[in-house]
């Protein structure tokens, strides 16, 4: 990973001309989504000087909403034309991925919303202690009802996109660690030891995975997650040259 050499006091800044979206926490909820991507599509074409432009995806595009299903397909298939995209891997990524390889991780996902998951691909979703049966049986069902198409997306996703002065992560960083030598656990999981945290990264580290009902702007960093599961808001950041500002779509 690259990184920017922004300090706290300084404005952050992308290259010049690039235009850049980054989308929160989605979790299966596909309408939010279809309308964001709307907002965005419309607020690009009408701003002035942007010669590239980019969606980044901060991850967490399943569990817990209804479809997660049709997120995915969205993101793997039918973005909007004209704009680079990067989508990033998020815990729920994670475990669903963990699920498929270690069935015996199901309790853990089943924690984390994998019922809306499993149902929005059509299968079954074992409830609380099942017998291990059930759960390979849900296994199975899963595999064969999973697209290649999205298995291939999810298993693609990087941890982390790095930016001019920004750097784009799904949770964080860990404090005092050097950005290359950050651990997937960190990127994917860390909270409190990074939004409690006020020092200089060194760049802007722009995240979600923690949920609040407005954006979280910090010198040091930006959250996007404004619960979309459960507060029913959607959230873009908007960066251009060193401006900032945001996008949102409710219920």
């Amino acid at each position: 990973m690259s990184t920017g050499n922004t300090q706290q006091g300084d404005t952050p800044q992308v290259p010049k001309g690039t235009l850049v979206y980054a989308i929160g926490d989605i979790h299966g909820q596909l309408q939010l989504l279809d309308a964001l991507l709307a907002r965005i599509a419309e607020d690009a074409q009408g701003t002035a000087g942007a010669q590239r432009r980019i969606i980044v995806f901060i991850g967490d595009y399943v569990d817990r909403g209804p479809d997660s299903a049709g997120v995915i397909t969205r993101l793997s298939a039918g973005l909007p034309g004209g704009f680079e995209t990067c989508c990033l891997r998020g815990n729920h990524e994670a475990m669903l991925l963990g699920f498929l390889e270690q069935p015996e991780t199901y309790a853990d996902w089943l924690m984390n919303g994998a019922d809306a998951t499993l149902e929005s691909y059509g299968v079954d979703a074992p409830q609380e202690d099942p017998p291990p049966g059930a759960v390979a049986a849900c296994r199975d069902a899963f595999a064969a009802a999973l697209p290649p198409a999205h298995l291939a997306f999810l298993n693609a996703l990087p941890l982390s996109y790095s930016l001019g002065d920004y750097l784009f992560v799904h949770a964080g960083i860990r404090p005092g660690v050097a950005i290359e030598d950050q651990t997937p656990e960190d990127l994917m999981w860390i909270r409190s030891d990074f939004v409690d945290c006020d020092d200089d990264f060194g760049v802007v580290v722009v995240h979600g995975h923690t949920p609040d009902l407005e954006p979280a702007v910090k010198p040091n960093r930006i959250g996007l997650d404004t619960g979309a599961w459960v507060y029913g808001r959607l959230t873009a950041l908007r960066l251009f040259d060193a401006e900032q500002s945001f996008l949102s779509v409710e219920e």
